[in-house]
């Protein structure tokens, strides 16, 4: 899976992909009026007293809360869960300044949100480090990972996580700031429009299209800046390599993932037996775990994944998945604000020609982009002291490094 360690602790990445709770029948023939809910609302909150005490120390309060937010897939309202951590001390002048902080791969079914984790699942590190830095800390678990009763919609509508999809976590990030500011006024306390926000692997994804949905999506929000660590962005890739037969294990889970996402999106109109054959169609449910003793099962049978388990049937298939992939790559636009990717020569699942051809494109687009290639796993070496100083230029309004100017695509 795409999936990076974060700062001195390995960070868990799972992936995880099906369908949630059935529609429940009615007994009516009255419609029972749906009430009016606007990107960023915030439908339940509540305190989080069992986080970390890592975290605990540096935080004055936090809270787990539901939210409105948008599909990438079909535009509607949709439901999803976070947390907000709020650091000790004053707000600053103008108050709080947020960070969108964008979790590596979790897993795509209810309950494997990370605010469900007292450490964020290994997340910590880092957005304790945003803590330190005075930042608030809106942490979005993405669309369809939240606790079921949580994340159905007023029809109690099945909920899903369509994994890798760019423009539905994208806007999930820009409305957990949204919402995140409406706790903070509930609370007595003021918070800046001006936002930054960080990312790691799908978490990098995430952000890096939050930056390109920010002008639209964002009104009434300024995006500062945004940093990517190991960014899923061009997954063109994985096309290629499934009819190839050259998927490596992340990859592979990773593709499975976004398979089961395809599927639960379209149903009847994506055809998931063109796409998975073997020890991959039989413990297709094994291969889903998320936490637990299930894990070291869903190892040993990822392990023994062979070329043929996820080759498209047909070149038709092929072209298909391609479609749907494309979809997800990025660029799709040019962004908003300022970035910092942060990328490594052996990032897991994601090749560094990879992100190369997303920053090649991005660059044409006109973006504004510092690059940092790293030799190896990008966040094992992660320096997050320097990455936290990019923040705070973009706060002070120190003119942004671009890389892009002179890059020879």
């Amino acid at each position: 899976m795409i999936r990076a360690a974060v700062v001195m602790a390995l960070v868990a990445v799972l992936v995880l992909a099906g369908t949630g709770c059935g529609s429940h029948p009615t007994t009516s023939t009255s419609q029972t009026p749906v009430p009016s809910e606007n990107y960023g609302d915030i439908l339940t909150s509540d305190g989080a007293p069992d986080i970390d005490p890592a975290l605990q120390s540096l935080t004055a309060w936090a809270q787990r809360f539901t939210y409105a937010s948008r599909s990438g897939i079909d535009d509607s309202t949709t439901h999803v869960t976070g947390m907000l951590l709020v650091p000790k001390g004053d707000p600053p002048a103008g108050g709080w300044r947020l960070v969108a902080f964008g979790h590596p791969s979790a897993g795509s079914l209810p309950g494997c949100a990370p605010s469900l984790s007292p450490t964020l699942l290994s997340s910590g590190p880092v957005v304790r480090a945003l803590l330190e830095a005075g930042y608030a800390v809106a942490a979005s678990d993405y669309q369809g990972l939240g606790p079921v009763d949580s994340i159905q919609d007023h029809t109690k509508r099945p909920s899903y996580h369509p994994y890798l999809d760019s423009t539905t976590v994208g806007y999930n990030v820009i409305d957990s700031v949204r919402a995140a500011r409406a706790l903070i006024a509930r609370a007595g306390q003021s918070a800046s429009d001006q936002w930054l926000a960080f990312g790691i692997g799908q978490g990098g994804q995430a952000v890096w299209a939050a930056n390109e949905l920010a002008a639209n999506h964002g009104q009434g929000l300024t995006l500062l800046g945004a940093v990517a660590v190991s960014p899923a962005a061009d997954i063109d890739g994985l096309a290629d390599a499934a009819e190839s037969g050259t998927l490596d294990t992340e990859q592979a889970l990773d593709l499975q993932a976004f398979l089961a996402g395809l599927k639960n999106a379209y149903a009847g109109d994506f055809d998931l037996e063109d796409y998975r054959s073997g020890v991959v169609r039989e413990k297709w449910d094994a291969l889903l775990a998320c936490q637990g003793p299930s894990l070291e099962e869903r190892a040993r049978i990822a392990a023994q994944i062979t070329p043929e388990d996820l080759r498209p049937r047909t070149p038709t298939a092929a072209s298909t998945l391609r479609g749907y992939l494309r979809k997800s790559t990025l660029p799709q636009g040019p962004t908003q604000a300022p970035m910092l990717v942060i990328y490594g020569g052996q990032d897991p699942g994601i090749p560094a020609p990879w992100t190369e051809r997303a920053l090649d494109r991005a660059c044409r687009m006109g973006d504004v982009i510092q690059i940092v290639r790293l030799p190896d796993d990008a966040a094992d070496r992660l320096d997050l002291p320097a990455a936290l100083d990019w923040l705070g230029q973009r706060v002070n309004s120190v003119p942004a490094p671009n890389d892009c100017v002179g890059r020879t695509p």
